[in-house]
């Protein structure tokens, strides 16, 4: 980080055709911390050691108050910083397309309207006593209509087929809608985000937020007369007594994979966060939560009632528009192709491989297990059963 130290300034504020000199600091925090005995940078501008403070400074009304900011040289948003999660396997894929209340009315649904296929059946039997004896077909014919699998109702009494046809639309659609949603979920990622905004931090206990001491984001949620969004990350912090750090990178290293910890900052500081954790672990082990929270302008800061403020305000317009800020940005390394997907924000959706995994398809073989054990329980009751009756029966020959 750096200061320009002004001694004169050029008729059109150009930094070009003015003499600098500039000044290398050791300070991380802009506002100085009395209560610490901490300077800040803007202790520069107050002492009248220099006269322009390059770096981001992120406009506030307090800070409007004691120094002057120049025209946005560029806009920011706060990301968060989040550890990627490792895959599990999708188990409950298979019953998350319902939620409970649905399970449950279709259930009471089943037993309902096999009972009344069976009333019916036994009012026949009442009024024909030699008709035969069906009840065991109606069980299949519900659960066989509801697994697609189809089964015939035949009796002729329209009270029965009104029945069948009611309960054969109503199959109809709890299959399509069930086969449609189970589709995006056995397709859903199996390593989900920890969070996707701010909303996800405040609500969830268990989601410790970090940030910078002296930072944009700790002068706004330590105000005591923050409101709105602000006041309920101030109420988070102070339940929730989350560690704070005094560097980026000390916030940085509580990033862990087994760990709850979401870290706030700008987004650019994140993307070189996410770049160098690549070079360095050679795979990608942090990514940025879906929503950016906080958007800020970012400015230069002067001494206030500078009498260079105009000029650099000038000068700031003028490299915007001649698009050498963005010329700028493009001098930076590129983002690794691995960690594409960790670095977007906004609404988009997150890629997944071409092909299934078997964490994907647990749910599916759970079922398929569950219901193999199933029919060789039934199966060995039946091995069980006949044995008996062939020793009841060879018992009685005797």
């Amino acid at each position: 980080m750096y200061f320009i130290v002004w001694n004169s300034c050029g008729k059109d504020g150009w930094i070009n055709s003015t003499r600098y000199t500039m000044v290398r600091v050791t300070e991380n925090i802009l506002e100085p911390q009395p209560q610490r005995k901490q300077r800040g940078l803007f202790n520069y501008l107050f002492d009248k050691q220099c006269d322009l403070l390059v770096t981001g400074v992120a406009a506030t009304s307090e800070r409007l108050r004691v120094v002057d900011l120049t025209v946005p040289w560029t806009y920011e948003c706060y990301a968060f910083l989040i550890p990627v999660q490792e895959q599990i396997a999708n188990i409950f894929a298979a019953i998350k397309p319902f939620q409970w209340p649905v399970w449950l009315a279709l259930l009471i649904s089943i037993i309902c309207v096999i009972t009344c296929l069976n009333l019916l059946h036994q009012e026949d039997q009442l009024k024909r006593p030699s008709a035969v004896r069906r009840a065991g077909n109606y069980y299949f014919y519900v659960l066989g209509n509801l697994l697609s699998q189809g089964s015939a109702c035949t009796s002729k009494r329209l009270a029965v087929r009104l029945v069948a046809g009611v309960w054969t639309l109503a199959a109809f659609v709890f299959v399509q809608a069930y086969t449609s949603i189970l589709f995006t979920y056995v397709m859903a990622p199996i390593n989900p985000p920890l969070i996707n905004s701010v909303y996800d931090v405040i609500e969830n206990s268990d989601i410790n937020l970090l940030y910078r001491k002296g930072s944009t984001l700790n002068v706004l949620v330590s105000d005591p007369e923050a409101t709105g969004i602000f006041l309920k990350l101030q109420n988070k912090v102070k339940t929730s007594n989350s560690p704070q750090c005094n560097l980026i990178s000390e916030c940085i290293n509580m990033i862990t994979p087994e760990s709850t910890n979401v870290f706030a900052n700008a987004r650019s500081f994140q993307l070189d966060a996410i770049r160098e954790n690549f070079e360095q672990t050679g795979k990608c082990g942090l990514e940025l939560a879906r929503d950016c929270f906080m958007g800020i302008p970012v400015t230069l800061a002067l001494p206030k009632h500078s009498p260079y403020t105009d000029a650099v305000n000038l000068g700031v317009l003028h490299l915007q528009e001649s698009g050498i800020v963005e010329h700028w940005s493009s001098w930076f390394p590129s983002m690794p192709g691995q960690c594409e997907r960790q670095t977007k924000s906004g609404h988009v959706t997150r890629k997944t491989e071409h092909s299934l995994s078997l964490k994907n398809l647990t749910s599916a073989f759970i079922v398929l297990f569950v219901g193999l054990g199933f029919s060789l329980f039934v199966f060995g009751c039946e091995i069980l059963n006949a044995i008996c009756h062939r020793h009841q029966f060879l018992f009685d020959d005797k």
